[in-house]
């Protein structure tokens, strides 16, 4: 696993959220010129009433000089989701000053509306869309007030109304339970892809993001942090004796012991066969130590057994700590997993930890 720079390191996680708002922002801009050429295509050839075409006309250009500076004049370093909440209030103002000109309720135009909605059930979820569903109905009602001679005080009048609300009520409920289940389904794959399926903890992949991200900080705040390797001593006798269903059963008793000793800042993963590390932030050797010790000790004395016998499980813990035995991630785990072939060559089911005469480059 290449160690990144430091700056890499603390721009990864947020790079890749921004990635997402990017490819987001990009959309809505799409969205928002198409709203445009829509009303220019009413325009042209929609037959609107002479006396309402300098009224569109100055509507359009002032959406397209908010669209061109909000989006283009970097007012908002960052992309975020209050940008694309801003950008759809904005919609909904133009939609209503477009369809008080054309007729109100009446205008072909009404179910534009349907453009915002959609914007907002997948991008700002299914609270903020509600919100501008309730915009829309308050814009609405003031379209059909300014129209007048309407009785809006009886029963058929709302009725009527909400007739007309219906469709937009409908799709924003149907385009945000479509965009939950999207995201549910990625946010699944996303997990699946950075956990290990035996033991339910992170494969390496996973333990690669989170522990660049608390190593930075380590390095950032110059914060003490370790890296323990541990290693089953007794899974390749238990496969061959008992069958790798049973080798299977111990991994995940050890990980189960392993997991009751840590804390929940602490991050552990499957590093490959019977091997785990494990990251501890802001713990110095000592700490590490004792939590490896701890950790050794509840494993060894749990009880593991097969349907016919009881077997011993012991595993093998090498421990590194930045900074003193390496100022990058690649060499904690070049030290621990030294250490650990050390505390195996000793004997096995014991802690040790990395020596000073292991170098400190990866």
């Amino acid at each position: 696993m290449a160690e990144p720079s430091t700056d890499t390191q603390r721009q990864t996680l947020p790079s890749i959220e921004q990635e997402e708002l990017r490819g987001i922002s990009r959309t809505v801009a799409e969205i928002e010129w198409l709203l445009l050429i829509l009303v220019l295509v009413y325009l042209a050839f929609g037959w609107p009433q002479p006396d309402t075409e300098p009224a569109l006309s100055m509507a359009m250009f002032f959406y397209a000089a908010f669209v061109m500076s909000f989006r283009y004049a970097n007012f908002y370093k960052d992309e975020s989701r209050g940008k694309i909440a801003i950008e759809t209030v904005a919609m909904i103002a133009f939609i209503t000053w477009v369809l008080w000109i054309t007729g109100g309720l009446a205008s072909p135009l009404l179910n534009v509306y349907l453009l915002v909605v959609i914007t907002s059930a997948l991008t700002l979820g299914k609270t903020v869309t509600l919100a501008e569903v309730g915009l829309i109905g308050l814009c609405c009602l003031f379209l059909d007030w300014q129209v007048g001679g309407k009785d809006m005080g009886r029963l058929a009048y709302w009725g009527g109304f909400a007739a007309q609300l219906t469709p937009i009520v409908l799709v924003a409920y149907i385009t945000t339970m479509f965009s939950a289940d999207i995201r549910y389904g990625l946010h699944r794959a996303k997990l699946l892809s950075e956990t290990d399926e035996l033991t339910g903890i992170y494969n390496m992949r996973g333990f690669a993001v989170i522990a660049t991200r608390l190593f930075a900080q380590a390095q950032r705040y110059d914060r003490p942090a370790s890296v323990l390797m541990v290693d089953s001593d007794n899974l390749k006798q238990v496969n061959d004796t008992h069958g790798h269903e049973a080798g299977n059963h111990m991994l995940r008793h050890v990980v189960k012991a392993m997991q009751a000793q840590l804390r929940f800042t602490d991050v552990a993963a499957r590093y490959g066969g019977d091997e785990f590390v494990v990251m501890l932030p802001d713990t110095p050797m000592r700490g590490a130590l004792e939590v490896a010790e701890r950790m050794r000790r509840a494993i060894e004395e749990a009880h593991f057994a097969t349907a016919d016998s009881r077997l011993p499980c012991t595993v093998s813990i090498g421990a590194a700590s930045f900074p003193e035995h390496g100022r990058t991630l690649d060499a904690l785990l070049v030290r621990a997993d030294r250490a650990l072939y050390q505390a195996k060559s000793g004997g096995r089911n014991r802690v040790q930890q990395a020596t000073a005469s292991t170098p400190t480059t990866a």
